[in-house]
């Protein structure tokens, strides 16, 4: 089984963070976003995992060897391939047509999810969806009475189905994949002037390919700050639940008062402060005199002498101050 990841570039909905990081690098829980899409896919497949082949933009050496740990982390080979312009999702697949071989999931990096099945194998393609309440901007599948899919509809204005696909999609023949992929580009078939991985989809189930939904329980988005954050939160309950241990035995908490679930991360060092619930301390922060609920401080930044509520603080930030709702850099400083 190979994990096929397309990644955003520096998105502006994430600024200031994406500035310096992409965005599925950023961390929830302590882990970069796109770790955590990578371990959950890993576990739902049912099988060991090869190779993760990750789409990037010229993110530099820090961030492609940080995207190789992550790959060795689940016991599989990590691979790097460039998409220079973003010419959609059927080009940026198809920008490590080298890993599309065999069975492959391909994974948009934007977005996380929880899950109680196991990935079947033996169906030609499986469609990852959620039921949402409002299927309108949302790409949609519909069933027929065989909990089969049918027809693909792109942000429906009138109620088709309310099965919204989250970016996340199986394919037991990675080669059949390519080829259709390859057809579109070398056809040039665009859709609003891109490259559309739905485009493929749609010939695929034309020439008799059978889709199946595979429903996740959640579907959580990484598309902004206050996203993020909420599904930081949710994730934190997620690992309470497993009954992971969240908090670092070199963390040195001293004179304060720790409101679960908390993750706090090696080297973090919290003094006279109340931290939580819902907070992520990246490795080598340091929180004194100060409130933090509902937030993600990243690694090596430093609060103080501040009440941080909904907030995200990058790496290496300096806050000290009172704001209640905020998004902070990596290395800005804020006194308030």
């Amino acid at each position: 089984m190979k994990i096929i990841v397309p990644m955003a570039g520096m998105g502006k909905r994430m600024r200031p963070h994406t500035l310096t990081v992409p965005k599925p690098l950023i961390p929830i829980a302590g882990k970069p976003i796109v770790q955590r899409l990578v371990e959950d896919i890993a576990k739902v497949c049912g099988e060991p995992v090869d190779q993760v082949a990750f789409i990037v933009g010229r993110f530099g050496a820090e961030v492609e060897k940080s995207l190789l740990a992550i790959a060795d982390s689940i016991g599989a080979k990590g691979t790097i391939h460039y998409q220079d312009e973003p010419l959609g999702t059927a080009h940026a697949i198809l920008c490590a047509k080298e890993a599309l071989t065999g069975p492959v999931v391909v994974a948009f990096a934007d977005t996380l999810f929880k899950a109680d099945f196991t990935l079947d194998s033996s169906v030609p393609g499986t469609i990852w969806v959620q039921r949402v309440d409002d299927p309108k901007p949302f790409g949609v599948v519909k069933l027929d009475e065989q909990g089969r899919i049918t027809d693909f509809v792109e942000k429906p204005q009138e109620f088709v189905s309310d099965l919204a696909i989250i970016g996340i999609y199986y394919f037991q023949d990675g080669g059949y994949l390519r080829e259709e992929l390859q057809y579109l580009l070398d056809n040039d078939i665009k859709d609003k002037g891109e490259y559309q991985l739905t485009n493929a989809l749609e010939n695929m189930k034309n020439k008799g390919t059978t889709f199946v939904p595979g429903r996740v329980t959640e579907w959580l988005d990484c598309g902004n700050k206050d996203a993020t954050v909420y599904t930081n939160q949710r994730y934190l309950e997620y690992l309470q639940e497993r009954g992971e241990e969240l908090i670092s035995s070199s963390a040195q908490l001293h004179n304060s008062v720790v409101i679960p679930p908390v993750y706090i991360g090696e080297g973090v060092v919290v003094h006279n402060s109340v931290i939580g619930p819902h907070v992520s301390l990246g490795n080598q922060s340091t929180v004194r005199d100060s409130v933090v609920a509902n937030s993600i401080v990243q690694q090596s930044a430093t609060v103080q002498h501040a009440n941080v509520t909904n907030s995200m603080i990058g790496n290496h930030a300096t806050l000290t101050g009172t704001p209640a709702d905020l998004s902070l850099g990596d290395y800005n400083n804020l006194r308030v």
